[in-house]
């Protein structure tokens, strides 16, 4: 699509891959890029691991415009993504003043021991993100913005800096809903997105009380264009003698 700007997302932490932790940071992540006009091209999910998490954020880095990493920020001997953060950027991991001032605002100064001392622990040169819940900064480095794992935390930290990112065309779609099995439109569906590059069409089946159908919903940064060829699709669909819910254009 023309104008786009793109991002990944980095869940970092064994206790999501484990199960024990469902991840919701995704969907809220995702809807705000919408937003912004930035495109969320690619999500891994990475364990406490210092090989797989400087891997992850040297690939991701260089292949889209925008990376959001969540979790590995806190006090504990597991929360390594600070650390290898820097090392991914071969810079050195230093004690940020500023950060101390940021945890200050939240305990006294007696309790600031050494293990909370350590998410004042920040890469040389990255610029930090303000924590309005806990005050325990996030920061960023380069295209990396590194989150709190904890959603409400993540929320905040997010809705702070999204109003600073640079999007592109922001995307609208429209949807249609067909009763009948995708499979008997599949190859009419092809055809139409063959004849239209410019968006995507995706399909997604249903069983609604016994009966079989798909959403057919069409993506793109143009609404009349978006508009035509979701009308294409109705079109399509009625001549396959399906039954057909038209529920218009959407944003994003």
């Amino acid at each position: 699509m023309a104008d786009e700007v793109t991002a990944a997302l980095l869940i970092i932490g064994n206790e999501i891959l484990s199960g024990r932790t469902q991840d919701v940071n995704l969907n809220y992540v995702a809807l705000g890029l919408n937003q912004a006009g930035v495109r969320l091209k690619e999500v891994r999910v990475v364990a406490d691991d210092e090989a797989a998490i400087i891997d992850a954020v040297r690939a991701l880095s260089g292949a889209y415009d925008y990376v959001f990493t969540t979790g590995g920020i806190g006090p504990t001997h597991d929360d390594i993504t600070a650390e290898c953060i820097a090392k991914a950027f071969n810079v050195p991991l230093r004690r940020d003043q500023r950060a101390v001032d940021q945890l200050l605002k939240q305990m006294r100064p007696e309790d600031l021991n050494e293990a909370r001392l350590r998410m004042a622990n920040i890469p040389e040169g990255a610029e930090l993100i303000y924590n309005p819940v806990s005050h325990a900064p996030g920061f960023r480095i380069k295209n990396v913005y590194v989150m709190a794992g904890v959603p409400r935390i993540m929320q905040a930290m997010f809705d702070g800096i999204k109003q600073t990112l640079k999007g592109g065309a922001k995307v609208v779609s429209a949807s249609v809903v067909i009763h009948a099995p995708e499979g008997s439109i599949a190859s009419q569906l092809a055809a139409i997105q063959t004849a239209a590059p410019d968006t995507e069409i995706g399909s997604y089946p249903f069983a609604r009380q016994g009966r079989f159908g798909a959403i057919i919903v069409t993506r793109g940064t143009d609404p009349e264009r978006v508009r035509a060829v979701s009308a294409q699709v109705v079109s399509m669909a009625k001549e396959a003698g399906a039954e057909v819910e038209d529920e218009g254009l959407q944003a994003p």
